[in-house]
């Protein structure tokens, strides 16, 4: 039902996991990453949860760079999470 402890949780309405620290915390060694996706196989452990923010230099000598071999983020969670809150507030209210 849960993976490394992320999903859907109804209580309390604004928990809102971050997935960078779920990675950090439930895969410290980055084994369930590295299995699961490939292209981060190479990557140094002190960028696996966050390797957009990898140096051009460490993603050519890893072969993953971000862009063409591992996507761009989509969202910044801090600001997501921000308009989240507020969204579910304003709909509270």
């Amino acid at each position: 039902q849960w993976t490394a402890g992320v999903g859907t949780d109804a209580a309390p309405y604004f928990r809102i996991f971050n997935p960078i620290l779920q990675g950090q915390q439930h895969d410290p060694n980055g084994t369930y990453t590295r299995r699961w996706v490939p292209e981060l196989t190479k990557v140094p452990l002190e960028y696996l949860q966050q390797p957009w923010t990898m140096p051009l230099d460490v993603q050519e000598s890893c072969r993953c760079r971000i862009g063409k071999d591992y996507p761009k983020p989509i969202v910044d969670h801090a600001q997501v999470k921000d308009r989240t809150l507020a969204a579910y507030q304003t709909s509270r209210e």
